[in-house]
């Protein structure tokens, strides 16, 4: 379509001599053009320059679409310094009066017009910076370089900045350019030559886009984004950069960043040394303190400038003034840093695409994104106006009548009236919107009555490390009000007031968690619920607070997704991990949120012991599986690909059973099929046997090794064959025939258990086989019976009845009194479940167990499970309901169904007592066959 018929607005001419002026020398064009033109010219003195310095060639331009007139304009040459600078300044002049028209005459959008004044100072930044760098290679002055290096500028690169860098360049902007060098290109002893050669080249590309001349100028140049600007050349070697940024690096640097890209020169090395910046530029957590950073930078820019006070229409900053440019793009930048580490959707280098994945994603409310899109677009479109009147980089309203008329007429309109009304209300709006999320309000800071010692305990807060820093003192004194009102509002208020004083004592840091807080006061709700009600949660959560971001970085409270797609999630994220530590601490990081997950859920009843249990399980078979390839690549790059047919880890115990809970650790054994290979076939090669155990103590350690990010599980691997004294890792054929030949049956119960959850399942598939033909083997059920008497006379000498009334895994009829019995029927079935049960009701179908001893036992085990698990969730000693609280002790009641301590204890004493007599009578009877 031609520029003509594209036509929707028309400027409105303020000064009609000017347009009189313009009638006259295009009065041959379509009236439909001409009287943009005229409207145009009698509004803006600059644009009407540019039609007479080159009316031919805007004849042409206006005479087919404008795509075609922008390509005509991106046309540069010039052989020479002197006629490159002419070719560059016909070039701008020519694109800032057609996207001039185009935005006026309403053809293009807001992002066609910026992505064209864009495009071209891209273009003008890598023809001028390639020119420069060819002079100084032709010249002899960069070492090692040829001709062939011109075309990626010697390894020079120009990152575009702010507007640039997102495509946002206003019609009057200067650009903000970082210079930088690929120092990897270079032997050592050129460095310091290099540099000087690229500084000079940067120096004169900056003067060959900004100064002016007769032809104008190119664009304004601005250098200064570097890092640490007063004392750095204006060219920087990319070594230096990183350092910086790794160590210096501040969060309007990050800010700044979200922006970046390469715009000049060698693109590739720019790409990939913003993709090495990535993990300065968008942290693993959620980063709420960047929030007070932002806050903070725009009060600083508001008293430099001058800014504070009430909207007043003459003379505001449409940019930088309340309600501004500025505070949307700082609005949206601000949650971008929050959470784009997490969420590459989130990382959009412009203003209204970053806005609408905020929306899309429930980090900002759609409501929201919309009005500050709406307004921005607005905004730009009168800031534009503002600099076309006369070429002038500014972004201030007019200050007399005069020029606001001006300005009315730009927009198309005679109402000057509507227009101020329509310009103040977008500002006070914007403002309104985005200084809620800067600045809250101040909250009523009155101390409740949370007890005798509350003064005391509050008050040693001060000393505690979270509060060291002073920064993190100030937001959390922002925050004690409501605190202390919520810790008030608690059922149990003291209660609360203790567990959370332990929770905060714990804390390493607070400067983050106490940010994210004051962002989302109702995350404070959830702390005081689990300090309340869960102190074994809460203290798990001071060590590991950045599990908060899981609460609210979307799906916390979604459905359970199941074991496998858990595994293939946490797949996805190691494989965007890099390299083996980021691997082993995003998986603590991931376990960890899944992990604190569940906890919640269970705390809040949205689940019960059953489901938590299969939740947990869930969870550690998913990290094992999709660890277990890293573990496995890692190694193999030393010692070559595993020989034969792989291994497999098999869960055993509570994991194989499915049954974990909070604080479990994992029973584990390795079984490999070496297939008649003897050796790998790596750079450092191994026989198979000493291969599998070291890669199963390099899969331990990646597991158990306190990093950074904490632990995983603990691991056990006592069951495997011969326990702690043999390999930890065993052949197929070993394991196969130490299982017929000479396992123990206590080793045959533990079996009925075992589950493969990582590694090779197809040799899962053969160990389950030959794990359902071991358990099938014709055995005497006597020795069987006695065996497990035995082991239940050593258990009890060992370990005792327990440790009170309300002890649920030791003592007759207890949990393990009866998995053992269980797991015995299981092993005498001709079928093996593992959940216990299902191994309880094998003991009926056997003719074992009568249907009354069978409910005592899963009556008895029922509870006995439920009351473990909800322990576990909050303590991880022994269970002391004076330490756990009231809260606690309702968390159990409300698990077990119990109306008080002492109506669960009768109960606990009731079930115990059946199922020991149920477990005796059936001991005292074997099964005569099986």
């Amino acid at each position: 379509m031609t520029f003509a018929s594209r036509i929707t607005r028309t400027p409105i001419a303020f000064d009609p001599d000017h347009g009189a002026d313009i009638a006259a020398l295009f009065g041959d064009l379509p009236p439909e053009l001409l009287e943009v033109l005229v409207g145009t010219a009698g509004c803006s003195p600059y644009l009407k320059e540019l039609m007479e310095k080159d009316p031919d060639w805007l004849r042409e331009a206006l005479s087919g679409t404008p795509e075609v007139a922008f390509q005509s304009a991106m046309q540069l040459s010039g052989d020479t310094d002197s006629t490159l600078r002419t070719s560059l300044r016909i070039g701008k002049r020519r694109i800032a009066l057609l996207t001039g028209l185009a935005d006026l005459a309403g053809v293009w959008s807001l992002e066609q017009v910026t992505g064209a004044l864009t495009d071209f100072a891209g273009l003008a930044t890598d023809t001028a910076m390639k020119f420069q760098v060819g002079q100084e290679i032709r010249r002899g002055k960069l070492p090692g370089m040829g001709e062939d290096d011109i075309a990626t500028a010697g390894g020079m690169v120009a990152l575009a900045m702010g507007k640039m860098g997102g495509h946002e360049l206003n019609y009057s902007s200067d650009i903000d350019l970082i210079m930088l060098f690929d120092d990897s290109r270079f032997d050592r002893d050129d460095f310091h030559e290099a540099r000087s050669s690229h500084v000079r080249a940067t120096r004169r590309m900056a003067a060959m886009l900004s100064e002016l001349t007769a032809d104008g100028y190119v664009f304004r140049t601005d250098l200064r984004l570097r890092p640490d600007p007063a004392v750095t050349p204006v060219c920087v070697s990319m070594e230096a950069a990183e350092r910086y940024y790794e160590s210096l690096g501040r969060t309007w640097e990050r800010a700044a960043h979200i922006k970046a890209r390469p715009c000049g020169g060698d693109i590739a090395a720019g790409e990939a040394y913003l993709k090495r910046l990535l993990p300065f530029i968008w942290r693993k957590h959620l980063d709420f303190a960047a929030i007070q950073d932002a806050h903070d930078m725009r009060l600083r820019i508001r008293e430099h400038k001058g800014l504070h006070g009430d909207i007043t229409l003459p003379g505001h900053d449409m940019k930088l003034g309340r309600g501004g440019i500025r505070e949307i793009e700082f609005f949206t930048q601000t949650r971008q840093i929050i959470a784009g580490g997490r969420d590459p959707d989130l990382r959009s280098n412009q203003t209204v695409p970053g806005l609408a994945a905020l929306a899309d994603k429930g980090w900002v409310p759609a409501e929201v994104a919309e009005t500050l899109t709406r307004h921005y677009r607005f905004h730009r479109e009168v800031e534009h106006r503002v600099q076309m009147f006369r070429d002038q980089q500014t972004h201030k309203l007019p200050s007399n009548e005069d020029e606001f008329h001006r300005l009315a007429c730009m927009m198309g309109t005679r109402d000057l009236d509507a227009l101020k009304v329509r310009i103040h209300d977008a500002l006070a709006e914007v403002h309104e919107l985005t200084e809620g999320f800067f600045a809250p309000d101040e909250r009523d800071t009155a101390a409740p009555n949370l007890g005798d010692d509350a003064e005391e305990i509050v008050g040693r807060w001060g000393r505690y490390q979270a509060l060291r820093s002073a920064r993190g003192r100030e937001i959390f004194n922002r925050l004690k009000p409501d605190l202390l009102a919520r810790l008030a509002a608690a059922p149990r208020p003291h209660d609360a007031l203790i567990q959370f004083d332990g929770f905060l004592k714990g804390l390493p840091a607070g400067v983050q968690l106490f940010s994210l807080f004051e962002a989302n006061p109702h995350l404070i709700d959830l702390i005081v619920d689990i300090a309340a009600t869960a102190p074994a949660l809460a203290v798990y959560l001071g060590r590991n607070s950045q599990v908060m971001d899981a609460v609210i970085g979307g799906g916390f409270f979604s459905d359970w997704p199941g074991e496998a797609a858990l595994t293939d999630r946490l797949s996805e994220v190691l494989a965007e991990a890099g390299d083996y530590e980021a691997q082993l601490d995003a998986t603590r990081r991931w376990t960890k949120e899944w992990h604190f997950r569940i906890g919640v859920h269970f705390l809040r009843g949205l689940t019960h012991a059953r489901e938590a249990s299969a939740q947990y399980s869930d969870l550690a078979g998913a990290t094992l599986a999709a660890l277990w390839p890293c573990v496995v690549a890692n190694f193999a790059a030393k010692h070559g690909d595993q020989p034969g047919n792989g291994a497999v880890v098999v869960g055993m115990g509570s994991l194989g059973a499915q049954s974990l809970s909070a604080t479990s650790d994992l029973d584990v054994i390795v079984i490999y099929d070496p297939a008649g290979v003897e050796m790998s076939d790596g750079r450092r090669p191994l026989a198979t046997r000493a291969y599998y155990a070291r890669l199963t103590q390099a899969y331990v350690t990646a597991i158990t090794a306190p990093m950074s990010e904490g632990m995983l599980y603990e691991l056990d691997m006592r069951l495997r064959p011969s326990g702690r004294s043999g390999p930890v890792a065993t052949s197929i054929d070993s394991f196969t025939a130490y299982q017929r030949d000479e396992a123990w049956t206590w080793e045959h119960l533990a079996l009925t258990r075992a589950r493969p959850v990582a590694g090779n399942l197809e040799l899962g598939a053969r160990l389950e086989a030959i794990r359902g033909d071991i358990l099938a083997t014709p055995r005497d059920p006597a020795k069987v019976v006695q065996d497990v008497i035995d082991m239940r006379a050593r258990i009890a000498g060992a370990k005792g009845a327990g440790r009170g009334a309300l002890e649920a895994k030791l003592g007759p009829g207890h949990l393990q009194d009866v998995e053992l019995v269980a797991q015995a029927a299981a092993l005498l079935s001709p079928v093996t479940p593992r959940n216990p049960g299902d191994q309880i009701a094998q003991g009926v179908a056997i003719g074992w167990f009568t249907d009354a001893e069978a409910t005592a036992l899963a009556a008895s085990h029922d509870l006995m499970w439920r009351m473990q698990a909800t322990a576990k969730l909050l303590t991880d000693g022994p269970l002391d309901l004076h330490e756990v609280g009231q809260g606690g002790l309702d968390l159990i009641l409300r698990e077990t169904g119990a109306d008080s301590e002492a109506a669960l204890v009768a109960d606990m004493k009731t079930r115990g007592e059946a199922a020991t007599a149920a477990i005796e009578a059936v001991l005292s009877r074997p099964p005569t066959e099986t």
